[in-house]
């Protein structure tokens, strides 16, 4: 046995120590050169780190939720063993499977295929080659988090590929009695914190805990802004994106925070150091398969519109994708979170660390208002915002909102 130790490598950009959140090998399983080992998480970027020699794998070193440092061993190999190549795999499996299909046929399709006549049998369980679910490796990760054997999960893709919402049916009927059984429930189901969902939980202890939060909620008439919205959107060239209120709201918190250059900071608690921007790269919450992150906007204060709902765009379904780089989830200066359709009346949000503030928008709807002593149907949204009360006094956080709630009710003063 010749014993071989492969070691988590370096991955870059400063990074020291990893979070495992998914195994792809098992103890005893034959592994080739560049197969998938390992998915780890630094910050908030998965990475599959592919095997770097042919082996069977001995023992693996660590396991998921728990961080291993770069260098540190990751998967014994005994690199003795011969591994047998794809092609050579691929055929046997076709010998067999011709085999195993000619002994499951009946005597008069064996005999019109050619083969000789033999007795039909059953063939065992124990000897019936387990086939693998087809699903992306995305929907194997979220499988895994949520402990869903995805053998039991039925496919509605193509060639009966599993999706992410054949997972949430598969959850909804372990979880929802049918009407015919009426059942108490006593089932429950451990799901064990890893991964973004971790690095999630993390950060929002750090920022609700250290700190101290304020929050201020505003009620904004967007009749003349909608109009806008629509007019440009019935307007634009096919190169154009289709324009969300995202933009529109991302222009004027630039315009505001040059205002306020208290609020488009950071704060060092550890030093008691306080750190001004003067570009405004402002973090787009998104909500995604494996949880919520942050992809940044840099350089907000030097775009037009149509560029910043492009880039908003692009950052957002990158993140939706995991094709999203490490570089373009961090050094945001002021947060921007959105619930859309789900937005509700006010809510609270949460500063993203080190930040000073954070700007929530809740849904718009129509509804009636005393405009000039008569009633009116406007179309209203709402603005939760909150701040750090170390850096931030009530007044400025008050004024702030009513600077971004003036642009929005006279949408001509963004451009101006």
């Amino acid at each position: 046995m010749q014993n071989v130790v492969f070691k988590l490598p370096d991955l870059g950009e400063g990074v020291v120590e990893a979070e495992i959140v998914g195994w792809h090998v098992e103890p005893g399983q034959e592994v080739r050169v560049d197969q998938p080992l390992v998915d780890v998480m630094t910050d908030k970027a998965t990475v599959t780190i592919p095997s770097g020699c042919n082996g069977r794998v001995l023992r693996r070193h660590g396991g998921v939720g728990e961080t291993v440092a770069v260098g540190a061993e990751l998967v014994s190999f005994d690199t003795s063993v011969a591994v047998e190549d794809k092609e050579t795999r691929r055929q046997g499996d076709k010998e067999k499977s011709v085999e195993n299909g000619r002994a499951c046929l009946p005597i008069s399709m064996a005999a019109a295929n050619g083969a000789t006549p033999v007795v039909q049998r059953a063939v065992s369980p124990e000897v019936v080659p387990l086939v693998q679910p087809q699903a992306s490796p995305a929907v194997r990760r979220r499988a895994r988090e949520l402990q869903v054997d995805l053998q039991h999960v039925r496919g509605s893709g193509p060639n009966g590929r599993i999706t992410h919402g054949d997972v949430d049916v598969h959850l909804r009927s372990e979880i929802a009695p049918t009407p015919q059984r009426r059942t108490v429930g006593s089932h429950t189901t451990e799901i064990q914190m890893v991964g973004m969902r971790r690095r999630i939980a993390e950060k929002m202890v750090v920022s609700n805990t250290q700190i101290p939060h304020f929050s201020y909620i505003e009620e904004v008439d967007i009749t003349e802004l909608e109009a806008l919205r629509e007019h440009l959107n019935s307007s634009r060239t096919d190169g154009q994106p289709k324009l969300t209120y995202l933009p529109f709201m991302m222009l004027t918190v630039a315009r505001a925070l040059a205002r306020f250059p208290q609020l488009n900071a950071h704060y060092d608690d550890k030093r008691e150091v306080i750190t001004r921007y003067e570009a405004v790269h402002l973090g787009i919450a998104t909500q995604t398969d494996r949880g919520l992150c942050v992809p940044v906007v840099r350089h907000v204060e030097t775009m037009d519109l149509w560029q910043a709902a492009r880039e908003m765009r692009r950052i957002t379904e990158s993140a939706r994708n995991h094709s999203i780089s490490r570089d373009e989830l961090v050094d945001s200066t002021f947060t921007i979170t959105s619930l859309g359709r789900y937005g509700g009346i006010a809510a609270t949000p949460i500063i993203n660390h080190p930040e000073v503030g954070i700007l929530g928008i809740n849904k718009a709807h129509d509804c009636p208002v005393v405009r000039n002593g008569q009633i009116v149907i406007r179309r209203i949204m709402h603005l939760s915002a909150s701040f750090d009360h170390r850096v931030v006094d009530g007044a400025d956080g008050a004024t702030f909102i009513q600077c971004v709630k003036e642009h929005l009710e006279y949408p001509a003063t963004i451009f101006i």
